[in-house]
């Protein structure tokens, strides 16, 4: 019987750490790694992207509110020039680090 209580416990704890969200370490990879794969293509990430990254790896924001913050940006500043494609690498980069 205190086995099945300990095991319980335990189970408990698992599902508390599918929750947390990752280290600074973690995330400073993630977006390292997405943001170097858009520039393998040639595409430059903006400084609104570099600021929101570095507030999601402060834990200031998550994941999902950097990746909003970048859709309400680009719908409240679209850009003119059809070639430029720092949109692209933006949201893009939001959904690899995600």
């Amino acid at each position: 019987m205190i086995l099945a209580v300990i095991k319980m416990n335990a189970d408990s704890f698992k599902e508390y750490l599918k929750e947390v969200e990752p280290s600074k370490r973690y995330k400073g990879y993630a977006w390292q790694t997405a943001i170097g794969l858009q520039e393998v293509d040639g595409l430059k990430p903006s400084e609104y992207l570099l600021n929101t990254a570095i507030r999601n790896i402060e834990g200031e924001i998550s994941f999902d509110e950097a990746d909003c913050l970048l859709q309400t940006y680009y719908e409240e500043n679209p850009s003119g020039d059809p070639s430029d494609r720092t949109e692209e690498a933006d949201k893009v980069s939001a959904r690899i680090a995600k």
